[in-house]
């Protein structure tokens, strides 16, 4: 009997999440499934234990082997990206995202990142998040014609505004990153560089994806996206930045490590060092491609106008439909996305007139380009009528039978 049947409300709770997750398509950029390992070790006896501190320099006694844990995740790390330095205690992106500008930069210093309402995350700078209420963010946006990064107009306000900081790393960009064009505008300013590769991390260990080093003078990530690994973050840097970076984590920001979920991802990162891992990084783009040519081709608007990572952005305009509007209908038809602002986007932030979605989710279970085509015609049907409570109820149908020849978690809930 498992442990949870014992509560009778949250068994309840479980089981239908299991079932929403085995019989849906999780089209959410952001998501993924992580190992039965990877699970396993958040719910092990390493929750148990206190560990403030680092390796061999604890707070508390009987971390022999939790140093033994953290340490392995720590090598493993610093081995998979090629870093000089890792820190794996950050609980989440937000978090070592802070850690690194507490580490790099003093209160009112300039910094660069996109624009929130463009593909921006929260922590690049937005006035409501700590990062623009702590520092001087000053904002760059897409080209306004192509959507596109544009290097040239981001190294002109560099130069301007001589920031100490430079961010290179999105929540909803479609395209590759040129991190060494990143790293020359940065040097041209005296501004060092930070590269959010939290979106495209899994992708970047996969060989999917240009990577960050050597131009980045520091890396945050978190290791639950593309890596597929438990909820959580680390902080990759060159050797001359690694104190100030363990500082600022601990005693800085945070108090005791979730060592449960440092080791999760010291297995994740073990997970991602193994051949079919790039195989499935690689069928992740592949997968993006195929989806985003599918919809384009059923006369959807990609932002950019496709895809070069694992996700894609649909302006909805056209199909008179709203973000917000978009994703409760695709919800009640068993297909998860989320709504997401488009680049000067009319719509209100909680409405948007835009779909983030994206494939490393699908791609976990087996899928591949072929099945990417009968995900597009799901969406298209939906979307035709969004109150068509028929035409929702035909689609879920038509979903719950699909995936059911690609489980996640076989027999995980038998008695």
């Amino acid at each position: 009997m498992n442990a949870m049947q014992k509560d009778a409300e949250v068994w309840e709770i479980y089981r239908k999440e299991y079932s929403r997750q085995e019989e849906g398509l999780e089209l959410i950029a952001s998501e993924n499934y992580a190992s039965p390992a990877v699970m396993a070790a958040q719910g092990g006896i390493f929750t148990n234990k206190y560990a403030e501190g680092y390796p061999g320099k604890r707070y508390y006694g009987g971390n022999e082997f939790i140093d033994m844990g953290e340490s392995l995740a720590i090598e493993r790390a610093k081995k998979l990206f090629g870093a000089q330095h890792a820190n794996v205690q950050p609980h989440a992106g937000s978090q070592a995202n802070m850690a690194a500008y507490y580490a790099l930069m003093q209160p009112g210093d300039k910094f660069m990142g996109l624009n929130l309402a463009q593909g921006g995350h929260l922590t690049h700078g937005s006035p409501v998040n700590f990062s623009g209420r702590l520092y001087n963010p000053i904002a760059f946006s897409l080209n306004p014609e192509t959507h596109l990064l544009d290097y040239g107009a981001i190294a002109q306000i560099a130069e301007r505004e001589k920031p100490k900081l430079i961010i290179a790393g999105f929540t909803c960009y479609p395209r590759q990153i040129d991190f060494a064009a990143f790293r020359k505008i940065a040097d041209e300013c005296g501004a060092l560089l930070l590269a959010d590769m939290s979106h495209i991390s899994g992708l970047i260990a996969g060989k999917a994806h240009p990577d960050p080093f050597p131009h980045a003078h520091v890396i945050t990530s978190t290791t639950h996206k593309t890596l597929r690994g438990p909820r959580g973050a680390m902080i990759l840097c060159r050797a001359e930045f690694a104190q100030q970076i363990d500082k600022a984590v601990f005693p800085g920001l945070q108090g005791g490590p979730l060592e449960h979920a440092i080791l999760a991802k010291a297995i994740c990162f073990h997970e991602a060092m193994q051949p079919s891992f790039k195989t499935y990084a690689q069928q992740v783009v592949k997968n993006s491609k195929a989806l985003a040519n599918a919809l384009s081709d059923l006369g959807f608007t990609l932002i950019s106008g496709g895809t070069d990572t694992h996700l894609m952005l649909i302006d909805l305009r056209s199909k008179n439909v709203t973000g917000k509007g978009a994703q409760i209908a695709l919800d009640d038809a068993g297909i998860t996305t989320n709504r997401n602002s488009i680049p000067n986007d009319p719509q209100k932030p909680f409405i948007t007139s835009g779909l983030r979605i994206g494939t490393p989710a699908l791609t976990t279970r087996g899928m591949k380009e072929k099945e990417m085509a009968n995900v597009a015609h799901w969406i298209d049907e939906v979307l035709k009528a969004p109150s068509d409570a028929s035409a929702k109820g035909k689609v879920r149908s038509e979903v719950k039978k699909f995936t059911a020849d690609f489980p996640i978690y076989p027999g995980m809930l038998k008695e």
